[in-house]
C-alpha cells in the first residue's frame, strides 16, 4: 500500500461515525504496526486532518469538513437549503435537518438545534430520513441494510416485514416517522428533497419532535418546505 493509501486508511477507520478513537484503535482498524500509525497520526494532526484531544485520543479535524464544503453538489444543496431550514425552525420551533444517503448510511448535511452534528453518520433503518432513503433507494441497499438490523434503542423497529409496510406507505405518499428509534425521547420525521435522475430522494428534510402529536403537528409545514426546497432545486438537483 503506498503511503497515501495508508493515510487515507487512517482516516477511513472513521467512516462508522466515531468521535474519537485511540491510537491503538486507529492502528488495529487501518490494519497498520502501531509505529507506522502512529507517524500518519502525527502528519496528519500537523495538516488538520485529525485533532487530538486531552485524553489522548483523536478526531477528524476541521480541515476536512471545510475541504467537504467545497464539494459542488454539497455545497450547492446546502446553500440553497439554509434559508428553508430557518424558516422552518422558526416555524416549528423544532431541531431541524438536511441529510443526505452516503452508501449505506444517513449524513448530516446541515441541522439547526439537533443533537448530532454535521457531518455525522447515522443508520438509515433508525431514522426518519433513512427510511426514506431506504423506501425509495434499490433493492439491493434494502437487503443491505435489512440483513443487519441492530436495536439502536428498545424502540428501534428490527422486524425486516413492518419496515417494508412502512416502506410501501412512504412509496404511497406518506412522510417518514421514527419514534424514539435512533434516541429516545426524540420523534423524528422526514419529507423527500428530490428527485434525483433515478426517481429516489436527492436529500431529505427532517424535523425531531419530543412526542407524537408534537411531531404530527409539524407535518403539514415540514411537507410544504419540503416541496418548496424541491421546487427551488429542480432545475439543478439532478446534475
Amino acid at each position: 500500500m503506498s503511503a497515501v493509501g495508508r493515510a487515507l486508511s487512517v482516516l477511513d477507520v472513521f467512516a462508522d461515525g466515531s468521535a474519537s478513537l485511540r491510537l491503538t484503535t486507529i492502528a488495529a482498524r487501518s490494519s497498520l504496526p502501531l509505529p507506522t500509525a502512529l507517524r500518519l497520526v502525527r502528519e496528519l494532526v500537523a495538516w488538520g486532518g485529525l485533532e487530538r484531544q486531552a485524553d489522548g485520543s483523536y478526531r477528524l479535524g476541521t480541515r476536512l469538513w471545510v475541504l467537504g464544503g467545497q464539494v459542488p453538489c454539497q455545497r450547492r444543496l446546502t446553500d440553497a437549503a439554509q434559508p428553508y431550514l430557518r424558516g422552518l425552525r422558526t416555524a416549528t420551533g423544532r431541531a431541524v435537518a438536511l441529510t443526505s444517503l452516503d452508501g449505506n448510511r444517513l449524513l448530516v448535511v446541515d441541522e439547526l438545534g439537533a443533537a448530532v452534528s454535521r457531518g455525522s453518520h447515522l443508520p438509515l433503518h433508525a431514522t426518519a430520513a433513512g427510511k426514506l432513503f431506504l423506501a425509495h433507494g434499490p433493492d439491493a441497499l434494502r437487503q443491505q441494510v435489512l440483513s443487519d438490523l441492530v436495536r439502536v434503542t428498545p424502540y428501534t423497529v428490527t422486524a425486516p416485514g413492518l419496515l417494508h409496510r412502512q416502506f410501501a406507505d412512504i412509496r404511497g405518499g406518506s412522510l417518514a416517522i421514527a419514534k424514539e428509534e435512533r434516541r429516545l425521547g426524540e420523534v423524528e420525521i422526514a419529507a423527500p428533497v428530490g428527485p434525483t435522475s433515478d426517481g429516489g430522494p436527492a436529500a431529505a428534510l427532517s424535523v425531531t419532535a419530543p412526542s407524537v402529536p408534537a411531531a404530527r403537528r409539524a407535518m403539514p409545514l415540514l411537507a410544504a418546505t419540503a416541496a418548496a426546497l424541491t421546487a427551488h432545486l429542480t432545475p439543478s438537483i439532478s446534475g
